[in-house]
């Protein structure tokens, strides 16, 4: 596969795996009055879920056999570093700046994104996985 192809899927599911946390986090917040911390843990596992299923089969695909489990740690890994990191980002908007919920969890997708990024660059690396 051309790495420009896979740069265009990995933009596609970015983005999908945003509108996943963005609707879920807004129908849990808006529509279910549930708490902004427990609508963002689950929109985010949501979202990770997708996001791994499709790297693993569409943008980092392998005719190898691969080792799931493996990839599923490495993968957990990445997902609980960049998460972290949006989590106490967003705890520190709102309880700390006071700041909206809604923009703090619109903000917090870029944190996520960017650490994540570097994360599975530097531990998960789906397409070198494939033992």
């Amino acid at each position: 596969m051309k790495e420009s192809t896979r740069i265009c899927r990995f933009a596609v599911i970015g983005t999908l795996n945003a509108l996943i946390t963005a609707i879920t986090i807004w129908v849990m917040m808006d529509e279910l009055d549930i708490n902004y911390m427990l609508s963002n843990v689950t929109a985010y596992i949501l979202a990770q879920t997708h996001n791994f299923i499709w790297c693993k089969y569409w943008v980092f695909p392998t005719e190898k056999k691969s080792n799931t489990w493996r990839q599923v740690l490495l993968f957990s890994i990445a997902f609980g570093m960049a998460y972290c990191a949006q989590f106490l980002f967003l705890i520190g908007l709102v309880e700390g700046l006071n700041c909206n919920e809604y923009l703090a969890q619109f903000l917090g997708l870029f944190v996520y994104g960017g650490v994540n990024f570097l994360m599975n660059k530097k531990v998960s690396k789906l397409p070198k996985l494939a033992y």
